[in-house]
């Protein structure tokens, strides 16, 4: 633990919402994409240390005065080459999203991938996404696909960007580890299947049930938009559609639990299929 002299020393303080550093948050909050540098805006604690525990490069984190102490407990897991800022609440408050600021906030690099890298690592358990639109939806698949051992996730055209601080907070730090690329849906799954990758759907109302579906090789599971579903000309290019059996009285799962159950399902059947 840091004594108050050396917490002191290394936090520098700022008071101006014009600062350079504080326009560069409350931008990469607004705009969720990464800058230039590759870094995005993340708050709270949990957060942070997540992305620290990723092995990614935090180059600046600010504090509210209010959360002033709990830098005791942070900056001993920073490099010494990281910013540590002390803003005034009203300052904190401005640059940050939430209604309720934790009061911790930072700029964290995050990795880049390749479509051709996610596709190389084998066998592949993928989940391509073809308009979530939902940043809780999208936040809740990124963090079952880590869960249940997916090996990458695609995000297709009018997904939400999975760097909107949403997505990064339901996601629970699992974006900071999983690979995803940005792609376009349909001349990916035509790559997917080179490379010998079943491909999947869901669907509501028909297919096989999950259970008996083929879930325990190299599949690539397709999420359709919280609205329409999966677009019904990748539906016609799929290799099996699965069907998750619920009360005829819901007409429909939310696409991120829908995810998570063939997830699961898929985990399940390749535990067993790789059991001695």
């Amino acid at each position: 633990m840091l004594k108050q002299a050396e917490v002191g020393d290394r936090l520098r303080r700022i008071g101006s919402r014009q600062n350079s550093r504080v326009k560069e948050l409350r931008r990469l909050f607004a705009e969720a994409s990464p800058n230039r540098s590759g870094e995005i805006a993340v708050e709270g604690m949990h957060l942070v240390e997540e992305a620290i525990r990723s092995g990614l490069r935090v180059g600046t984190v600010f504090f509210s005065e209010l959360a002033r102490e709990r830098a005791h407990k942070l900056l001993p897991q920073l490099s010494s080459h990281t910013d540590t800022i002390v803003l005034p609440d009203d300052v904190f408050t401005s640059a940050v999203p939430t209604e309720t600021p934790q009061g911790i906030a930072a700029l964290v690099q995050v990795r880049v991938f390749q479509l051709e890298k996610v596709l190389a690592v084998t066998p592949a358990l993928l989940v391509v996404t073809a308009g979530v639109q939902d940043p809780g939806n999208l936040g809740t698949i990124v963090r079952s696909a880590e869960a249940f051992g997916a090996t990458g996730l695609l995000l297709g055209e009018r997904t939400v960007s999975p760097w909107n601080w949403k997505v990064v907070r339901a996601s629970a730090g699992s974006l900071f580890r999983l690979p995803c690329a940005k792609v376009e849906v349909a001349s990916t799954l035509t790559q997917i299947k080179q490379h010998g990758v079943r491909l999947l759907a869901t669907s509501s109302h028909k297919g096989t049930q999950i259970g008996e579906a083929g879930l325990g090789g190299p599949v690539a599971l397709i999420i359709g938009s919280e609205s329409t579903g999966v677009p019904k000309g990748l539906l016609a290019g799929v290799d099996e559609i699965v069907m998750i059996p619920h009360s005829p009285r819901v007409e429909s799962l939310n696409a991120g639990i829908a995810a998570s159950i063939v997830l699961y399902e898929a985990a399940r059947q390749r535990s067993l299929s790789s059991a001695p």
